[in-house]
């Protein structure tokens, strides 16, 4: 049973990733991955015997999508796909409707971060015929759209019985084109080199900077652009405290860890993402207290001190996620 798996990279690819590892065992299921050539995608899909890496497409890259639809032909020709599943974003839109077109089955699940209503690429989606649509929240299940499941399923926020000393900390900007400098600026004094939470300790902070696309011109930090997949998980897990912009990629990657994530959302109004999902996502994390939400001009040590106070557990194995048909 061939399974196409199609997405972006960033948290589009950690979201398909945990849901392929969740979909119920169909006997011999060949899996077939198309994303963008990337550190983190030849990092987590390093294990993979099948990647296809295909041409980027960025929102509105009308582009980008015909480069991608001879690549979609040809994969269908060398496969015979029996399902086609993306986790978005744009990158669907070059696969999705043609393979629909082709008589394969066809399901798009749009990312956890959308819990006020549908991404552009799922209104397009929408209108395509015989595309399966999903969301991972229950309150948007209406319609067209389905509930499946959801990669945030299960986890539970728990206090430890005694405050570490914050050692080790991550921060992770992602992989978003789009600098986030604001969050940045706001932390290094705080726990750069000689910064409030090292004078408050006593001891020094040893910080992994994950910068992405952010300028860090005039900063004093050691940044890293962009890191393998495998070296971040790695560092995420032996790390105090996780700080990040509020991606569904980092979260998840830090709630498996067992952490609870101190995430500062991207502001549409200073042109650090198209729009304000991140703090919708940020804010339904820590409704379920599975998460610590702040901005930039709020952030303060004395929040990075209780969020390492906190932690994170799954009760079981995740339940199995469950497409149409």
């Amino acid at each position: 049973m061939p399974t196409l798996l199609v997405c972006t990279i960033g948290g589009h690819l950690v979201e398909l990733a945990d849901i392929a590892g969740r979909l119920p065992d169909d006997g011999d299921n060949i899996r077939v991955w198309a994303t963008f050539d990337h550190p983190q995608s030849r990092s987590l899909l390093a294990n993979e015997p099948n990647v296809e890496f295909i041409p980027r497409v960025s929102p509105r890259d009308i582009r980008g999508i015909m480069q991608n639809l001879p690549i979609a032909h040809r994969l269908m020709r060398e496969w015979k796909f029996t399902r086609v599943i993306s986790t978005g974003s744009a990158t669907a839109l070059a696969y999705l409707p043609y393979l629909a077109l082709r008589g394969v089955p066809t399901h798009y699940i749009d990312s956890a971060t959308r819990i006020d209503g549908d991404s552009e690429t799922a209104k397009v989606l929408k209108r395509v015929p015989r595309v399966h649509m999903y969301t991972q929240w229950k309150h948007l299940a209406t319609g067209k759209t389905h509930y499946a499941g959801a990669v945030f399923d299960g986890f539970v926020g728990e206090t430890r019985a005694e405050a570490p000393k914050i050692q080790r900390v991550v921060v992770t900007l992602g992989t978003m084109l789009t600098p986030f400098r604001a969050l940045l600026e706001t932390l290094i004094p705080m726990i750069g080199p000689g910064g409030e939470l090292e004078r408050r300790q006593g001891a020094p902070v040893e910080v992994l900077w994950q910068t992405g696309t952010t300028p860090v011109d005039g900063l004093d930090i050691d940044a890293s652009p962009m890191i393998p997949a495998a070296d971040l998980d790695d560092a995420i897990a032996a790390a105090d405290l996780v700080v990040g912009h509020a991606g569904v990629g980092s979260s998840l990657t830090s709630l498996i860890a067992g952490k609870f994530p101190l995430l500062v959302p991207r502001r549409a109004s200073a042109g650090e993402i198209v729009d304000d999902h991140q703090d919708l996502f940020a804010r339904e994390l820590e409704k379920r207290d599975i998460a610590m939400r702040r901005s930039p001009d709020n952030l303060t040590v004395d929040d990075l001190i209780l969020a390492s106070t906190r932690f994170v557990s799954r009760a079981g194995a995740p339940e199995q996620f469950h497409l149409i048909g």
